[in-house]
Order: structure tokens, then sequence, then C-alpha cells
């Protein structure tokens, strides 16, 4: 597989089909199946501590690379402006030195988050449902 073609969707549906990234906006979730080929469903939460998804009207990126090192295949790529780049597999060292890099940096943040206040604050959100709502005005004033 060499592209993923987005579709925003309220909710993820039963059967995900092959080669199509499905965004849920309002449950902050991307799905899609693996691109190995293998048929794993790939779960990528979008939040300051996991991914971060781009969209810039036409196509979108996960951020950071998606490195599947539950499933058999081990299947490691980024998604940028929907295209698939491969990239190297890693060794089991490297995937526990990932996991726990992973884990520090969620300590830190919710730590920092605790200090600077104990009000939730959902400005990644904002963001995400302007960048939508942009999106949406572009797709309806060309029809």
């Amino acid at each position: 597989m060499k592209t993923l073609r987005h579709k925003f969707v309220e909710f993820i549906p039963e059967a995900v089909a092959d080669g199509v990234l499905y965004i849920s906006v309002e449950y902050c979730t991307a799905t899609h199946k693996c691109v190995c080929g293998c048929g794993n469903e790939v779960v990528t939460p979008l939040s300051p501590t996991d991914w971060r998804l781009t969209f810039d009207g036409d196509s979108v990126s996960l951020h950071p690379s998606i490195g599947n090192w539950n499933f058999e295949c081990q299947s490691h790529y980024w998604v940028t402006d929907g295209q698939i780049r491969h990239a190297g597999k890693w060794t089991p060292k490297e995937i526990e030195r990932g996991r726990q890099i992973d884990n520090e940096s969620k300590t830190e943040y919710f730590e920092s988050r605790k200090a600077e206040s104990s009000e939730p604050k959902v400005g990644w959100f904002n963001q995400m449902m302007k960048t939508l709502f942009t999106y949406m005005r572009r797709f309806f004033r060309s029809e």
C-alpha cells in the first residue's frame, strides 16, 4: 500500500476498508488497516501525548510514526500527506526503549498540566475542530 485516503466520520465503521484512514474528530481517533496487508486494524488516538493529525484541506499526516509492535508483522511507517513512507524495523531493544520514552513523555506532560492548572485545557481539540470546519467550508463552497 502506498497511500491512505482520509474519510472524516463521527463513528469508526464496523468494517474498516483497506486504504482508508477514518478520522473521528469527535472521539479524537484515527483508524485504518495496517498498510502491510496483514489485515489488522490500527487505532491511533489523537491527543497531545499520542498522535497528532495534520489536515491541510487536501490530505492528512500523522505524527509520530506508526509502529505496530504488538502485531506479528511489526510494520513501521509514516503517514505524510496521505502517502505511506515505510520505516525500518525496530529491534526488541529499540521497541522497549521507544515505549519507555513514550511513558516518560506522557508522565511529564500530565505532571506539567497538573502544575499549570487544575482546569483541563482543550486548545488542541479546538484547533482540530477549527481545521475541520475550514475543510467543510471549502468543501461546500466548491459544490
